[in-house]
């Protein structure tokens, strides 16, 4: 993403520092390992389908309905203000509507996947991409995850792996077909490294997916999931979550001292998101960010961009926002940072689930 690209905190921090204290974030090794497919598009290839749909629809499109996709589009360019965390999924129906086909998928894939990890200085090492399977009228959901990892599978597995999404806002049945999918997609030896679970914190009962998350794991899938994303997920919901045995949690902004005490002792690594956090308001500021509390103990944490394109960030400068002095950044050292890239690049499920294979034997 180039530097024009990004925008608020990230491109503040990254702007503070100096060319040499830059070059040392690019060259430290780093894992991405909270990214979502949809939301982490360039803004150049989602303008040009945005077009290519316009115009291959004609007169059958509703004036009002283009007009609102380049509005949509417009807004990302700007960068899009959240007064809360629900606000950001409202964002994209509009993009699924233009990813609705597997040619179309394939392209935003490969942009993606180009975006993070090809040129001179790729945003990081390795990537964890995650997505959801959606059924649209030009593929079923299997067709969906076959068609994200032929991408994926053109880099070599020492870079790039899939993560399937399961989404709370949908129902069993949903869920069932996902499971089925991954376990065929894991039988099969693709890519398949893990599975999630996302989407609106605040729906569904999260103890319906126990099934779930225990056949995945039977089948030697790493798991991560979002949790305590708000203050309207209860303790219990935690709890539940944490059950499932996670090896990495997702954001882990509002664990209570029970939930805590359960994650350090699992040694969980949270997947931590700076910016996301700083614009959906689920954090105040970088002093009173839940990174603090994982730093201090030296708990694995991974920085990660969640969603470049609405964030209006990339991972170098998410980097930017624990080394720039503050009040731009954390003020981190070389070391301390460099420690940071480090426990990222211990945090992937391949890493995770080696040593899992290891206690057991």
């Amino acid at each position: 993403m180039p530097s024009s690209e990004i925008s608020g905190p990230a491109e503040a921090a990254l702007a503070s520092l100096t060319s040499s204290q830059v070059s040392f974030l690019q060259s430290l090794p780093k894992a991405e390992l909270h990214a979502h497919l949809n939301g982490s598009i360039p803004i150049s290839i989602l303008e040009d389908l945005a077009h290519e749909f316009i115009s291959s629809q004609g007169n059958a499109l509703d004036l009002t309905e283009s007009t609102e996709m380049l509005k949509a589009i417009e807004r990302f360019k700007r960068g899009h203000e959240l007064k809360e965390i629900l606000d950001f999924f409202g964002l994209f129906p509009m993009i699924y509507k233009l990813t609705s086909t597997p040619d179309a998928l394939r392209r935003v894939t490969k942009a993606v996947l180009s975006d993070f990890l090809d040129g001179d200085r790729p945003q990081c090492t390795y990537l964890e991409l995650r997505t959801g399977p959606r059924k649209t009228d030009a593929m079923s959901r299997e067709e969906y995850m076959r068609a994200v990892l032929e991408e994926v599978e053109r880099y070599d597995e020492d870079k790039v792996g899939l993560i399937m999404t399961l989404d709370r806002r949908t129902g069993p049945d949903f869920w069932e077909e996902c499971l089925d999918i991954a376990l065929k997609m894991k039988n099969e030896g693709r890519r398949l490294l893990g599975v999630d679970l996302a989407g609106d914190p605040t729906k569904s009962d999260v103890a319906l997916f126990d099934t779930f998350f225990a056949e995945a794991r039977k089948a030697g899938l790493g798991i991560t999931l979002h949790i305590a994303e708000t203050l309207e997920n209860t303790p219990e919901e935690t709890l539940q979550l944490l059950s499932y045995r996670p090896d990495r949690l997702g954001h882990a902004t509002f664990l209570n001292q029970e939930a805590m005490q359960i994650v350090m002792k699992d040694n969980a690594p949270i997947e931590i998101c700076l910016t996301s956090n700083l614009l959906c308001k689920t954090a105040t500021d970088l002093d009173n960010h839940h990174i603090q509390q994982y730093l201090k103990c030296n708990h694995p944490v991974a920085i990660c961009t969640d969603d470049t394109l609405p964030f209006r960030t990339n991972l170098l400068a998410e980097y930017a926002l624990l080394f720039a002095a503050r009040p731009l950044g954390l003020g981190l050292s070389e070391d301390e940072v460099r420690r940071v890239a480090e426990m990222s690049m211990e945090s992937r499920f391949v890493e995770l689930l080696k040593v899992k294979d290891t206690s057991k034997s």
